[in-house]
């Protein structure tokens, strides 16, 4: 019997387009006690200025989408982590993008509404 391999995320698969340069991305910290893919949706907390996943129920920024990440990232209890997102100005493909668990259609919708506002437009 043949072996089955699953390929994982690859690092900025999603984007279909960004702006010139490096100006779509971004350097961020991501906060303790997280681990997702390439290509979770992230927000930022507001009184530290570190990303977490986007949570639609979280509190302190948490439930706000602004960013998407570029690699996976795993911290652990005081531990955090740098990174690059998209931050700005770049179409992605909402078919790969990854949200939280359990996300309802709404909550879906109003996170892509904040990208947009960060002018990273799900396609």
């Amino acid at each position: 019997m043949a072996t089955v391999l699953t390929e994982g995320r690859h690092p900025a698969e999603f984007i279909l387009s960004e702006a010139n340069g490096q100006r779509s991305r971004g350097n961020i910290t991501i906060a303790e006690n997280q681990e997702f893919e390439a290509g979770q949706v992230l927000a930022e907390i507001t009184a530290s200025g570190e990303y977490v996943a986007h949570d639609p129920a979280g509190a302190g920024g948490a439930a706000v989408a602004t960013a998407i990440a570029l690699y996976g990232a795993t911290t652990e209890e005081g531990e955090t982590a740098d990174i690059s997102a998209i931050v700005r100005d770049a179409e992605v493909n909402g078919k790969i993008l990854i949200y939280k668990t359990g996300i309802t259609a709404p909550q879906t919708e109003a996170a892509i509404e904040a990208l947009a506002d960060q002018g990273i437009i799900v396609r």
